[in-house]
Formats: C-alpha cells, structure tokens, sequence
C-alpha cells in the first residue's frame, strides 16, 4: 500500500470496457471532460509516461509543471522535469500540493497502489483501443462524488463524472 506522504491522484477518462486510448490518442473529445481536466490540475504537477506527453496537444501544458517518466537514462525534455523510474517520479513530487498521474496505462497501473485519489469520466460506451485502464477494485475505493451528464450534443454516449478516495486513506 502506500508509502508515501505525497498526495497523489489519478485523472482518466475511462470507457465501459475499460478502454483508454488507441494508437496513442485519445478515443473521444468530451469538452466538459477538458474543461474539468483543465480546472483541477491547473498550477499541480502533472505525471505522465513519455509517450503520453508527446500525444499532447500543446507541451508543455500550460500553467502546470510536467513530470515525465522515462527509463531512458539521463533524458531529458524541455521545460520538464525528468524522472527515470516511479520512485523517482514519487521523490520529485510536489510535497505540498496534489499531484496529477495523467497517464499513460502502463503508468496509471504502477500508480494505482500509490493514489489517494481517482477523478474518473466514465464513459458509457465501449471503444476499440490499445491501451486499457486496470480494473477498479470497490473493496478499495470509495465513492465520494458523482454528476451524470446525459445531454452532452457533442457526443452520442453519456458519461459521468466521479471521484473516489481510498478506503482508510
């Protein structure tokens, strides 16, 4: 279990089957899921595998500090800070602050030990992807907010928006 004093949060827009991304890209555009991405990590550390942050739209994103994962010694990103194992991306956290896992899946599944906290956008449809979010165990985590949006005209699938925190953290 944990280990550690950092408060660290994951942040994903996950598909009933668990689907994430293909081709590294994301399977949606959900403007309010932005929009929500966007308000809560905004002036936090965001962490995210390599991959992930080349997949951006703009890097680094603005008005946060980026985390990158690498396992390629001594590489480094500009504008970023560099981390070159979990361990190491955990020591260069943000102490203070909430810190922001952003992806990508194999990342998320090393850090789900680690979090405090999930801001889940469950999206109710399946996709065809490549990339899968591991499985949510409730023995774990419990639910503490939920807001359906069933009238989204962008898109043709409903979704919601959750936050869990870990069960005795």
């Amino acid at each position: 279990m944990k280990e550690n004093n950092k408060k660290i949060s994951i942040i994903v827009a996950i598909a009933s089957n668990y689907a994430i991304g293909k081709d590294n890209d994301l399977l949606w555009h959900i403007s309010k899921d932005l929009k929500r991405f966007k308000e809560l990590t905004e002036s936090h550390y965001i962490v995210m595998g390599k991959r992930t942050y080349y997949s951006l739209p703009k890097r680094p994103l603005p008005k946060r500090t980026s985390l990158i994962i690498t396992d390629v010694k001594d590489e480094v990103i500009d504008n970023c800070l560099m981390a070159y194992s979990i361990d190491d991306a955990v020591n260069k956290m943000d102490a203070e602050n909430e810190n922001f896992i952003i992806g990508g899946g194999s990342i998320y599944k090393q850090f789900m030990p680690l979090a405090d906290k999930l801001y889940i956008t469950r999206v109710h449809k399946d996709f065809d992807a490549d990339t899968f979010f591991p499985e949510i165990s409730l023995n774990e985590w419990e639910l503490i907010s939920k807001e359906d949006v069933n009238d989204d005209p962008q898109n043709d699938f409903t979704y919601t928006f959750e936050v869990y925190k870990r069960i005795g953290g």
